[in-house]
């Protein structure tokens, strides 16, 4: 079974990247790995894992190599004066859209090919039902790999630009940190007054899901172009950001997430954007 599997290298063995070896074996497919810190590896050797002396070994085991690092950096660190000629490198690191542009340059003077991942699931959830994983970089070259990469979560394919996976997981993170962020300066907030967290959840709870309510009338205006602020205007909603800074500071909270807040709404009516919806808001955002 595992003659019929693509084989595969994997350098980086964090959480993450114990999770796509575990599932690749569990796949049959032959995975050679390589870590710093070596005994990462023991229990997916166990398994059935190749362990590599070195990066260089690692690299030179099999054409397709992925990389689970810290940054982009980190992939500089290993690979500089390892043979990558002829090499297929799915860097599934998190780094700037920029980092990528410049890391697809070094690798092509070195003879390979980048493909720029991110893994939109954290590692538990590794090849299950809900993850998926952004991918560019040339079509051609991550096309054959489709069905192996596919084991560890569904690939979406979003452009040939080297920068466009790494700005879709970063646009991704951004809602969701800002989103984790607000959750918890809310639960601060009620415990200002000695609320449990637990009386507090079911509704934020409700709020949170609510959420996707806003998202198909938020895209048509910002791709439109048009904010009609019949229900929920900038000035309306100014008022409420400016009443949760005072609520956090008479609470004696850190006021820096909401502030950050209000000073889009501010600036929003300051540009003219008072009557208009809240999504006018990426105005004054794109324009800083």
């Amino acid at each position: 079974m595992t003659g019929e599997k693509t084989p595969l290298t994997l350098i980086g063995l964090g959480p993450m990247g114990r999770g796509m070896v575990a599932k690749f074996l569990e796949h049959g497919h032959p995975v050679t790995v390589w870590n710093r810190t070596a005994s990462r590896a023991d229990e997916l050797v166990a398994k059935g894992a190749v362990r590599a002396e070195t990066a260089a070994a690692a690299v030179g085991a099999n054409r397709l190599v992925l990389l689970s690092l810290t940054d982009y950096a980190a992939m500089y660190e290993i690979l500089d004066g390892t043979p990558l000629a002829g090499r297929v490198v799915v860097n599934l690191s998190s780094d700037t859209p920029e980092e990528t542009v410049r890391a697809a340059a070094w690798l092509a003077e070195r003879g390979a090919e980048l493909i720029t991942g991110g893994v939109m699931v954290p590692a538990p959830l590794i090849g299950t039902e809900s993850a998926y994983v952004f991918y560019s970089g040339p079509r051609e070259v991550l096309e054959p790999y489709e069905p192996t990469l596919s084991v560890i979560g569904r690939p979406e394919y979003v452009g040939a630009e080297h920068s466009l996976a790494q700005l879709f997981y970063q646009a991704q993170l951004d809602a969701f940190l800002t989103g984790l962020a607000g959750i918890l300066h809310a639960f601060a907030l009620v415990g200002t007054a000695g609320v449990p967290a637990r009386n507090f959840v079911r509704y934020l709870a409700d709020n949170v899901d609510s959420l996707g309510l806003y998202l198909d009338e938020t895209v048509r205006h910002l791709d439109e172009g048009n904010h009609p602020g019949d229900e929920a205007n900038v000035l309306m909603m100014g008022a409420t950001a400016r009443h949760v800074v005072g609520a956090s500071e008479a609470g004696g909270i850190d006021a820096e997430l909401p502030r950050a807040v209000q000073s889009l709404y501010d600036r929003a009516i300051a540009a003219g954007h008072g009557r208009e919806s809240w999504t006018s808001l990426i105005e004054v955002i794109r324009k800083r």
